[in-house]
């Protein structure tokens, strides 16, 4: 193939990033791809933009929270709604200086659905 040509281009940018593209083969526990982050990232990148229109700072903060936690839920394999559910019915029952460190995520045990139940 002629290097000026689009097949020739592409072949020399692979030989070029080599050891780029080959460094995942070295660690087993790398992936080949980036996609879990992309896809984790876009409600944040999407929703710039509409925190512009939040009425307060506080307001935009608190829809920034309730990002991180339903992504921190999906990164947990929790169900965010089951999630939600709990967190606001436990936290007004708590005191405004109580340790909230059992209600995040990754230490959320959700019920499990009675099997026998129809």
């Amino acid at each position: 193939m002629p290097p000026e040509s689009s097949l020739g281009s592409a072949i020399n940018y692979t030989l070029n990033q080599w050891e780029y593209l080959s460094r995942y083969v070295a660690d087993g526990l790398a992936a080949v791809d980036n996609n879990i982050a992309e896809r984790d990232i876009r409600p944040f990148a999407t929703s710039r933009k509409d925190w512009l229109f939040s009425d307060t700072v506080a307001g935009a903060k608190a829809s920034a929270v309730i990002y991180s936690l339903v992504l921190t839920c999906r990164a947990c394999n929790v169900e965010p709604y089951a999630y939600l559910r709990r967190v606001l019915t436990q936290l007004p029952q708590r005191a405004p200086d109580a340790d909230v460190n059992d209600l995040l995520p990754f230490r959320f045990v959700q019920p499990h659905a009675d099997v026998n139940a129809a």
